[in-house]
């Protein structure tokens, strides 16, 4: 049974969020991310985890730090819009940034990986995922420069990409394939804030797949990922093609906002953007099948017609189906967009 504080704050992590994103003024905006940030903490922290501590302390201290920046570049681009001054580049470049810190993007990711090591898989989707939307929304209304934000998609992809391969710790390797699809995701916001919101939605999905998985049989390193469903390889092979979605791969619906989001680059004329994005996302496919190598490979003691030893709740399959039976959409919604 969820502990009452728990509710508590957990229905404070939601509502904090939505006045973020419906604020009409920044001080609304910023008292939303600090409601956000103080609803947080209490559910990084659990007993049954000695290192969900150290992560939220970290967590604390870097978003408290980018809060007070971006209060500061308010400050700053309130005076200037009461002066009637016109030099408001550089706070908007300097709100960018924050936002960005925020959200974990390269180059402001260094906490971002340490922070998701040290939690638990129920906290780690929330951190990848719910986490991101008011600084996402938020960054769409200040986009200053696409310079800028052109070099933050660049680093974020090759972070993401190259980072990632040396990596054991499965909340790592969603970490840094986090600050990948970052990149992906900067990139739709200089097209529209409908694509961002597909995106966004399709990775969700897929990282609730995965996660709540790893959740439910304790997997923490890639070593213990082969061990995972070995008493149903139809199980194992079906949860595995997770990996392949969330690397893009086509036929699977994590191709289809890829897919989207190199057409309104290419639009955009991006076209070495596009290049970039495309040839680091090669390289967290690459970690990808590593992970799920072992599963589409059967040894002679194991058959892939296997009885059903153990029956799962129906929910942690739910994604998974939806991902899985979704691939039509990559041919009928492309028009869409």
């Amino acid at each position: 049974m969820m502990n009452f504080y728990k509710i508590l704050f957990f229905n404070l992590l939601v509502f904090s969020t939505l006045i973020c994103i419906s604020a009409l003024s920044w001080m609304t905006a910023w008292l939303g991310l600090e409601m956000n940030l103080l609803s947080i903490i209490p559910l990084m922290k659990t007993y049954t985890n000695k290192n969900s501590a150290e992560a939220a302390i970290k967590y604390f201290i870097v978003q408290a730090m980018a809060s007070a920046i971006l209060m500061f570049s308010i400050m700053i681009f309130s005076s200037l819009n009461f002066f009637n001054l016109k030099f408001l580049y550089m706070p908007s470049m300097i709100m960018n940034a924050t936002l960005l810190g925020k959200m974990g993007a390269a180059p402001f990711h260094i906490w971002f990986p340490e922070v998701i090591s040290g939690l638990a898989w129920n906290i780690v989707i929330i951190i990848l995922t719910w986490q991101k939307i008011a600084p996402f929304i938020l960054l769409s209304y200040c986009i200053s420069s696409s310079t800028f934000l052109s070099i933050t998609i660049i680093l974020s992809s090759l972070i993401g990409g190259l980072q990632g391969l040396n990596q054991v710790c499965t909340r790592k390797i969603l970490a840094y394939s986090s600050i990948n699809h970052m990149g992906w995701m900067i990139s739709t916001l200089l097209s529209s804030l409908n694509l961002w919101s597909l995106y966004f939605a399709i990775y969700s999905l897929m990282n609730f797949s995965i996660t709540m998985m790893f959740h439910k049989y304790s997997i923490f390193y890639m070593s213990q990922v082969p061990k995972m469903l070995s008493y149903n390889k139809k199980l194992k092979y079906m949860f595995m093609m997770n990996f392949l979605s969330l690397g893009g791969l086509p036929p699977f619906i994590g191709f289809l906002p890829k897919w989207i989001t190199i057409n309104a680059l290419m639009n955009l004329k991006h076209n070495f953007m596009c290049f970039i994005l495309v040839s680091f996302t090669l390289l967290t496919l690459y970690f990808y099948i590593r992970i799920s190598f072992s599963s589409f490979s059967f040894y002679s003691l194991e058959s892939f017609s296997e009885s059903w030893k153990t029956k799962l709740n129906p929910m942690f399959f739910a994604s998974n189906i939806a991902i899985l039976t979704s691939i039509p959409m990559c041919f009928s919604m492309p028009w869409l967009f």
